[in-house]
């Protein structure tokens, strides 16, 4: 077996082979083409990475298994013996092979086989000599030379929460939406060394004056290690799931550089889809709800930033999607249930959010443990907040926006009864009641220094946007948009589960 890039990394299968109480198999998915009857097929539990079943070079329509056992196997000393046992058991020459002695001791003596994933291509030779190798070794390299790797640009969009926020983190359900106004984008390159760049005005370390780093760092909050902090924890941690899950990596470097005019978290996301591409991660390596339950662990786990599952969903799955986060889904499954929605039709939301959010409020208070109290009006309004959502859900299904405009009021106002004027902060407050004066709904799509409106009468929009035009009025609205659904540009014309998400 002859690795394709030649970075076959040897060392991570030996640190996953020995963290195993076993013995271990490489395995490839097969590609489109390839017969499954011209390879040990592999049936490998997703939970324990136990290979449960093997099947030596099946007939065609045997199984629908598309994992392929490559010619590479650990074994532990004292299984060694068992070579002798199958030897034994088989006196005809033809049967002692490799892959039939993996088929018994798997389905016949049930010894514990895991298996670990390789992603990247190889090439099978058999019997062969040096030369071979070498001539193999030739090709590869002038592959590379003569089609150098082009770099990996990916964009993750901000989100809007349309619906039910906060109670992502109550167990409770939400619809947001991804829009492409505001946006976080990654650039990876293959490089010798792997190499974080910093961004140019996001990751400051040089400044023309105290009062300088005064106001930048005023106007970043807390967050002073700007985005490369944000790469190298999702890198680290990538590394850390792929090891955990069987995925052998090559040793391939590579350098990342981002871009963004949103809140930095977001830069995660985007790094993550690069570096699946990169790595050639598919989706049943990686699935969308794990996806999201892996960035929200690189914010929680590796940076401590307190966030919600929602964004995470959101921007994995991309477009209009109703989530629900029952505490029986998350304790069965993991995940809630995610479902994507049309957004052919969706009526013109408009977001204003302020130049200067410091005073947005402490938005979340202590009613998470108020909550984890079992307080019971903070329970009921959770609970509350996840009957608004499935409303909202008929609404938006039925193209009902009044409905919708009156179910957005209703979410500002439980949740201004539950966290208080106080915690809101004046910004948000005035934001909501401006809007009001204009027949507009609004409400909060996040934690704050923002809202979210809709505006049936487009007479009233107008004056909206031109009493936001009046010195009065920039004080409160610093920025005020038209949101650009992400994914209704792309979709508008086929909507159908597969383009949705």
């Amino acid at each position: 077996m002859l690795c394709a890039d030649q970075n076959f990394d040897i060392a991570q299968v030996l640190r996953f082979f020995r963290s195993k109480p076993g013995e271990l198999a490489i395995y490839y998915e097969l590609e489109e083409g390839e017969k499954s009857s011209s390879r040990g097929i592999v049936e490998v539990c997703p939970e324990t990475h136990r290979i449960s079943r093997f099947l030596e070079k099946p007939q065609e329509g045997v199984t629908a298994l598309r994992l392929a056992s490559v010619v590479f196997y650990c074994l532990r000393k004292a299984t060694l013996p068992y070579l002798s046992d199958f030897l034994t058991l088989q006196p005809q020459a033809q049967d002692r092979t490799f892959g039939r002695f993996w088929e018994w001791i798997i389905n016949e003596e049930k010894l514990p086989v895991f298996g670990m994933k390789l992603p990247t291509g190889f090439q099978l030779i058999g019997q062969v000599g040096l030369s071979d190798y070498t001539k193999w070794l030739a090709h590869y390299s002038a592959q590379q030379q003569q089609c150098p790797a082009k770099p990996i640009t990916c964009r993750s969009y901000a989100r809007v929460g349309l619906m039910g926020n906060p109670s992502d983190g109550f167990n409770g359900k939400t619809i947001a939406m991804t829009i492409s106004n505001f946006w976080a984008e990654v650039t990876l390159m293959e490089s010798q060394a792997l190499v974080l760049l910093p961004h140019p005005l996001n990751d400051p370390t040089e400044f023309g004056s105290l009062q300088d780093l005064y106001c930048i760092s005023r106007k970043e909050g807390s967050v002073y290690l700007g985005g490369l902090r944000l790469l190298q924890a999702t890198c680290k941690k990538f590394y850390q799931f792929c090891s955990k899950q069987g995925i052998a990596l090559t040793k391939q470097n590579f350098t990342l550089k981002y871009d963004t005019n949103i809140p930095r978290q977001v830069v995660m996301s985007a790094t993550l889809k690069c570096l699946m591409k990169f790595y050639n991660i598919t989706e049943s390596d990686l699935p969308k709800p794990t996806r999201a339950n892996f960035i929200l662990n690189v914010e929680t786990d590796e940076l401590f930033i307190t966030a919600g599952l929602q964004d995470r969903v959101v921007q994995v799955y991309e477009g209009l999607v109703y989530m629900d986060f029952s505490k029986q889904l998350m304790d069965e499954q993991g995940y809630g249930d995610y479902i994507p929605m049309d957004m052919s039709s969706l009526p013109p939301f408009w977001l204003a959010y302020l130049s200067d959010p410091s005073d947005s409020g402490r938005i979340h208070s202590n009613v998470r443990q108020r909550w984890l109290n079992g307080e019971a009006e903070v329970v009921e309004a959770m609970k509350s907040f996840a009957g608004l959502t499935d409303q909202a859900r008929v609404a938006l299904q039925g193209m009902d926006w009044s409905r919708l405009a009156q179910l957005m009021d209703e979410n500002f106002a439980l949740r201004l009864s539950v966290y208080t004027e106080d915690c809101l902060g004046p910004g948000n407050l005035k934001m909501v009641q401006l809007a009001r004066q204009f027949g507009s709904a609004a409400k909060l799509p996040g934690s704050g220094g923002a809202v979210v409106g809709l505006c049936l009468d487009q007479v009233r929009l107008v004056r909206l946007i031109l009493s936001h035009l009046k010195q009065d009025c920039v004080s409160y609205f610093g920025h005020f948009i038209l949101i650009v659904p992400y994914k209704w540009l792309i979709d508008a014309q086929a909507i159908n589960c597969n383009s949705v998400i």
